[in-house]
């Protein structure tokens, strides 16, 4: 079973993406959205997280072998950073969301010397706003950041734009597609489902999907 697939069925079977297309759920920006993502729910389920965790650790290996320091984004890349770093035996930290306001007052947490070949862990792709921010806080500390691993993306074309933009390469385990496949094929939702879901992705804005 290929990568894309085993993730898909983990994430589906412990409800970290969950597909309700019928009852649309809202996000905080008004969004209405026929998935719910929340990677965290792989920390608490060893299976699941096993693989999530040696997966991201081969893919760091295949795609960017340079490689010496893991960066989690705060909070939900955190301890993915931390755990696949332990498997390969590099070091990690993470950026905070903003710099803290006491102490040294650091947004990188963690030892990190100019001209170290980073990769960014992140847990969930959308718009690609975040994880972009902290890519530019890594480069202007001094880092050569040689790209983004991430559990789970939507594909959704302004998070492409933003990453091609900000000439930053992210390889997730799984992706919107893959999964509504997965979830088509397993039964979680209908096989007509499948292009609502993907018209929801190609373009957010437009509720046109809700209702069939």
């Amino acid at each position: 079973m290929n990568t894309k697939v085993l993730i898909a069925k983990d994430l589906l079977k412990i409800k970290a993406v969950f597909f309700r297309p019928e009852e649309p759920f809202t996000w905080a920006s008004g969004i209405k959205s026929p998935v719910y993502c929340d990677n965290r729910l792989t920390l608490t389920a060893p299976e699941v997280r096993n693989d999530v965790e040696n997966a991201l650790a081969q893919t760091i290996r295949e795609n960017y072998p340079e490689a010496e320091v893991l960066m989690g984004t705060s909070t939900a890349g955190i301890a993915h950073a931390a755990i696949t770093a332990h498997i390969m035996g590099l070091p990690m930290g993470y950026v905070r969301s903003g710099a803290k306001d006491h102490g040294r007052q650091n947004q990188i947490e963690g030892k990190l010397e100019k001209g170290q070949k980073v990769v960014v862990v992140e847990d969930l792709i959308s718009t690609g706003g975040s994880v972009i921010e902290v890519v530019n806080v890594l480069r202007d500390a001094g880092a050569e950041v040689l790209g983004i691993v991430s559990i789970f993306t939507y594909g959704m074309k302004k998070g492409l734009d933003r990453l091609a933009e900000a000439n930053v390469k992210n390889i997730s385990l799984t992706d919107f597609d893959e999964i509504a496949k997965v979830a088509a094929d397993e039964g979680y939702i209908k096989t007509e489902d499948i292009n609502r879901l993907i018209k929801f992705r190609n373009n957010p804005q437009d509720e046109s999907w809700i209702g069939g």
